[in-house]
């Protein structure tokens, strides 16, 4: 059977993300002072074959920390369809 899997990747807390704070600061630029820590992060959608829904997330959660994301600075949510 075929799975969608919906991966949300994030900085842990406590890393500096650069790219949210270059985007914060063009935002307090254009006159969005109001809006405050940003964060930038990656999504990712794959298709997984598994014979189940729970091994289909074992095998992504496998994926994640083996490669699409760095378990040393990145947390990550996924949701599998």
């Amino acid at each position: 059977m075929k799975y969608l899997a919906k991966m949300t990747i994030t900085l842990r807390d406590g890393i500096l993300d650069v790219q949210g704070k270059t985007v914060e600061h063009a935002l307090h630029s254009i006159e969005f002072e109001m809006i405050e820590n940003v964060r930038i992060g990656k999504y990712v959608v794959l298709e997984v074959e598994a014979d189940s829904k729970k091994e289909a997330r074992e095998l992504v959660d496998s994926a994640c920390s083996k490669l699409i994301a760095n378990p040393i600075i990145e947390d990550y949510v996924i949701t599998i369809e």
